[in-house]
This record gives structure tokens, sequence and C-alpha cells, in this order.
């Protein structure tokens, strides 16, 4: 059985995860994931009780209960690069014996809730609606240092979008990956679904132009217009695509609920998102634990 090194797996003096600084006894096997750390404090307010509030950098945690159902919300921070950090540690917690260095014979999985923002790609999106991300599109190419890529992605849709939009080989080749089916079913069966892009930034790789010219400036346009069979990409964000893509290769559950605080086509920002989040966040939280 391999033994997985230290540089490897990397513990604090207390024996909790590296960067989360957490422990299993810290976490519930329902987690969600929020981006800012201030939304955690959002979510936990909604909670009967909190039992743990851990920190490090970017990392808060906060587990407590719900409806009588235990339940953790984790800050990951900006981008699919902390998300590769937020999964493989959270994995770790419940899948590797951290005395013995090994994994474990019994694998435990874990249900991930993302709740953030975006910007929607179509024209007939609401601001201030939600959208429930039924495929993740990846363009920071993180899943493609894992070997178990092609064994979780949708390849014909990749082949499919990278024809239809000439994709630039330059750019990493994009990963598509879908949402988990039960968590569908459970938190999001009557939300509007649609494909949502995880951009590896804000600015241009999301198309935006301030003083800086993207590397193709069409590219949005032909986004928006791609279709493949049932499917229209819908939205923006930066994380969803690892969080899939992780959880699929592990044998986890994920899903994205966001609300939708712009309209790219139409070039509206909403007045204010806030009460929509925390009506987001009060939808998550009952179907979750119900």
């Amino acid at each position: 059985m391999r033994r997985i090194g230290e540089s490897e797996l990397i513990l604090n003096n207390d024996k909790s995860i590296f960067h989360l600084h957490l422990k299993k006894e810290h976490i519930s096997d329902k987690i969600i994931l929020v981006g800012d750390p201030g939304r955690v404090k959002i979510v936990s307010s909604f909670f009967d009780k909190i039992i743990y509030k851990i920190e490090n950098r970017e990392f808060l945690t906060h587990t407590g209960y719900y409806n009588n159902k235990l339940i953790t919300v984790i800050s990951t921070g900006i981008g699919t690069d902390n998300i590769d950090i937020v999964v493989n540690e959270l994995d770790a917690l419940v899948n590797i014996d951290f005395d013995t260095r090994t994994v474990k014979d019994k694998l435990t999985s874990l249900n991930f809730v993302r709740i953030g923002t975006s910007g929607a790609l179509q024209e007939d999106i609401d601001v201030d609606s939600f959208i429930l991300s039924e495929k993740a599109i990846g363009f920071d190419g993180m899943l493609n240092f894992y070997a178990d890529r092609n064994n979780v992605s949708d390849i014909d849709f990749e082949e499919n979008f990278k024809k239809s939009v000439n994709w630039n080989p330059l750019l990493a080749s994009p990963y598509v990956v879908d949402a988990s089916i039960d968590l569908i079913n459970k938190i999001g069966k009557d939300l509007r679904k649609g494909v949502t892009i995880s951009a590896p930034g804000f600015y241009g790789p999301q198309g935006r132009w301030l003083r800086l010219k993207t590397i193709d400036s069409d590219l949005n346009n032909k986004i928006t217009n791609f279709n493949y069979n049932k499917y229209k990409i819908t939205n923006y964000e930066m994380e969803s695509s690892a969080i899939f893509g992780l959880s699929k290769i592990m044998g986890h559950n994920a899903i994205t609920i966001c609300a939708i605080i712009a309209n790219r086509l139409k070039k509206q920002y909403s007045k204010d998102y806030h009460p929509v989040i925390k009506d987001l966040i009060k939808l998550v939280l009952d179907r979750y634990t119900g």
C-alpha cells in the first residue's frame, strides 16, 4: 500500500490539514462552498447553533446545525486554483488515514453545494434570478493535470465547443463536467438550469476589455451563440468546473447555484444583490437539510 510522503500530504503540528487547518471532526458530509469569507458568516447566521469556527488565510469554516442536521460552510477564495486546495484537503480529511498516511479501504462521499454570484451570457436571464449549473466548462485547465480527467469529462461536448468557437491553441484546453444528478434532484430540480463557464480570471478571461485587449474579442458572442444538443451556455463564474471535476474523480457529489448579479449582453448589474443571496442561502439550507 502506497504511503503518502510528508511533502505531499502536509499536516500542521496539531495534525490538522495544511491550508484549511481542519480535522475530520470539524466537518459535515454536507458542505456549502462560498468564495467570500464574509459570506460564510451570512450562511452560518441562519444556523441554529455553530459548534466550530476555524480560519486560516482566505479559508474560513463554520460548522453547525440547521434543522437538526450538521452542515459545514467553507470559503474557498476566488478561482479554481483554490478549489484544487479545498477539495483535495477535504477529501483527505475523510479518505486518508493521517497516522499511516495511506488511503482508507472504505471511502466516504462528500456533498458540495457552491453558492455564488455570476454574470449571465443569455439575454433572457434576468438579473437577480438563480441559475443551477448542470454542466461546467473549465477554461482554467486545472483538471487537465489529473490522469482521470477524460473519465469524468464530456469529451464530445468539449470537441464541439472548441470547434464551434475556433478555440485558440494558446489557451488551456477546456474541460466539461456534469453536476451531481442526486443533488440537482434534491436541491434544484425546479430551478432554471444551464451550462456555466469557470474562467481563470475576471477580466480578460471573461472578455472584459479595460486597457488590455483580449486575444479573441468575439469569444463571448461565439459562446452566447453556441448550441450543443439541448445545451446553451448561460453564465460565467470562476470555481465550478474544478469542484465538479475533482468531485467526480474522487467520488463526491457537487452542484453550483448562482445568483445572477449581471447580464453581460444587456450591460445590466444588480442594484442590490445581497437580499437575493440571502434568499438563495435560505433555499439551499432548507432543501439540503430537508
